[in-house]
């Protein structure tokens, strides 16, 4: 019996240490899942703002054909925007450089997407027309939608990072290739209240 009782601690070592390692993996899995499915709402919604863009353009050059300039920045905000995305998202979720391309040109979209409705502004018959309105409408559910999302990201994304850099998790984490992943920020200028000239 004496001969056994090492041999019982050191399997029994062994079953404890190999049922942490199961447990801190599986947690890890679980963790970047969860980031993974956030991660798809995001794109869900930045999609649906997206399929939006031509409709509004197309409703707006109606009325407003001469602000050729603002339209085109739209367009082709849309398009680079679309280019960026096409990166499977394991590729955005674990390169940050990627990911901040992506974010860039989320950012231009938003940014052309304000000039437009400045544009707007000037065209009284625009503002009135119901399916201005109706894509006006669906546009700002978009942005808060994206703005819900995003929120939601960054709240999986931190607790995740925490699983993958608190110890013991770090440990496993570094052992299983679990790295940590990039939060949305805010743009740059964010802090900056913008200058209204009339």
């Amino acid at each position: 019996m004496k001969k056994l009782l090492p041999v019982i601690i050191i399997v029994g070592l062994i079953l404890i240490a190999g049922g942490c390692s199961v447990s801190q993996y599986n947690g890890m899995v679980s963790a970047e899942e969860n980031v993974k499915e956030k991660w798809s709402q995001v794109e869900n919604v930045y999609q649906r703002r997206m399929d939006l863009i031509p409709n509004l353009v197309n409703t707006v050059k109606g009325y407003a054909s001469h602000e050729k300039e603002t339209l085109e920045a739209v367009i082709k905000a849309r398009a680079s925007a679309t280019q960026v995305t096409s990166g499977a998202v394991q590729n955005v979720l674990n390169d940050p450089q990627a990911f901040q391309k992506f974010q860039a040109a989320q950012g231009a979209i938003g940014s052309a997407l304000s000039k437009l409705m400045v544009v707007v502004e000037r065209y009284p018959d625009l503002k009135a027309n119901q399916n201005f309105l109706s894509l006006q409408s669906q546009l700002e559910g978009t942005e808060n939608r994206i703005t819900v999302e995003r929120r939601r990201f960054n709240e999986s994304v931190k607790d995740y990072n925490l699983t993958v850099r608190r110890f013991p998790g770090k440990l496993f984490a570094s052992l299983f290739g679990f790295e940590v992943k990039e939060l949305f920020q805010a743009e740059v200028g964010a802090n900056q209240a913008p200058k209204v000239e009339f």
